[in-house]
């Protein structure tokens, strides 16, 4: 093992991981109502602001970045080698950007040149989701290869035929990766980094630096208009990366007792962590102001502190505190991120397909904004009731 982390499940981790697909289900769908307020809305690109919807995304990296260490650790421990692991790593990177760019080209599908209907294109994408990441519990191993290879073959056949655009002449490539892309490289990079440094807490603070320096010198005038401008396209991801290795150095902090940290001394460098984080970005903030969008130091050092703040809280309440029996509700969603995150899709698709749609009353204002409540809750209960008949996605 890299870390001598603390065993057993982290409820704190499940649950925070569990409020963020839920809130993320909520902003996905309230995004469509009509007459929301400014602050439930995405800030645009050109603003020096940000809301509480733009902090759902890095929240989400974080978690990643809080949950390689101990899926690393277990890997190791379960006697993988190391190029088992990498394996891994690759396979699970490789997943979320296929996931990433089929998400990305579904709105963009034409209907006449594909052959199909964007529903019906989309929900045998998502069918074949299942397919291949399901977690099997078959005892002949055979049938499971044979459904995930059936999985493998529809992707496949979706990709050949699928063709986008006015004109229908695209073919299914990454315009931008999608969020489970950008999920995919910074937990790549994220990977490698606590892999090289060998789970160093002082090497990753330093790696966090380097990220938002690399992001900054990507920016500069001089190498976006040279033969380097290549590298300046990576620097959204290594933003995105920082926010993935500040959630790995809070777990460090928390969890690796080769580290010690408890009582005061834990408290005063968390403490201590959220407010360098805090003076870095507003200290940023005037040259790469708070953006999304663009994925500025400033927004990813700022949403990293929130992050850090409420996982603190959720640790003390929930493992010190042991205030900890209303986190069952969002157990399944916490233990099952890819199948939270797909199924509202699956619902929309579904019934675009079946030709239904919302009443008008429910697409805008107050009671847009309770349905999509009242519906981001009930997907946390589907996804309970499909994790009872073994539908469990794991990539």
């Amino acid at each position: 093992m890299i870390n001598k982390l603390s065993t057993g499940r982290i409820l704190s981790i499940d649950a925070f991981r569990g409020i963020t697909i839920l809130v993320m289900i909520f902003v996905n769908s309230v995004a469509g109502v009509q007459g929301i307020p400014s602050w439930m809305q995405h800030a645009h690109a050109d603003e020096d602001r940000m809301t509480f919807v733009d902090v759902v995304f890095p929240a989400f990296l974080f978690i990643v970045g809080m949950s390689i260490p101990f899926a690393i650790n277990s890997r190791l421990s379960k006697g993988d080698s190391f190029w088992q692991l990498q394996k891994h790593i690759l396979w699970r990177t490789l997943g979320l950007l296929v996931l990433g760019v089929f998400m990305v080209n579904t709105g963009e599908l034409n209907p006449a040149a594909t052959g199909m209907s964007m529903a019906v294109w989309a929900l045998l994408f998502y069918g074949s989701v299942i397919l291949v990441w399901n977690v099997y519990i078959f005892e002949q191993p055979w049938i499971s290869w044979c459904l995930k290879g059936a999985g493998a073959v529809i992707l496949i056949v979706l990709a050949v035929i699928y063709r986008g655009g006015e004109d229908g002449t695209h073919y299914l490539t990454p315009q931008w990766w999608g969020i489970l892309g950008l999920i995919g490289w910074a937990y790549l990079y994220a990977c490698i980094i606590y892999q090289l440094f060998k789970g160093n807490h002082n090497a990753i603070f330093l790696m966090i630096a380097v990220c938002i320096g690399y992001y900054i010198l990507c920016r500069q005038p001089f190498i976006q208009n040279s033969e380097w401008s290549l590298l300046a396209a990576q620097s959204g991801n290594a933003a995105h990366t920082a926010i993935v290795l500040c959630g790995m150095l809070l777990t460090l902090f928390y969890f690796d007792e080769d580290l010690g940290l408890t009582g005061s001394r834990l408290v005063s460098r968390v403490a201590g962590f959220c407010t360098v984080l805090l003076i870095a970005g507003a200290w940023l903030r005037p040259a790469y102001k708070l953006s999304k969008i663009q994925a500025t130091p400033s927004w990813c050092l700022y949403c990293a502190a929130i992050c850090v703040a409420v996982f603190s809280l959720l640790y003390f309440l929930i493992d010190v505190k042991h205030f900890n029996r209303w986190t069952s509700f969002f157990k399944p969603a916490g233990s099952n991120p890819l199948l939270t995150y797909i199924l509202p899709d699956i619902v929309y698709f579904g019934m675009m397909a079946l030709g239904l749609s919302l009443p008008a009353v429910l697409q805008q204002g107050v009671p847009g904004i309770i349905w999509c409540m009242c519906f981001a809750v009930a997907m946390l209960f589907v996804v309970k009731g499909l994790n009872k008949l073994h539908i469990r996605l794991q990539l």
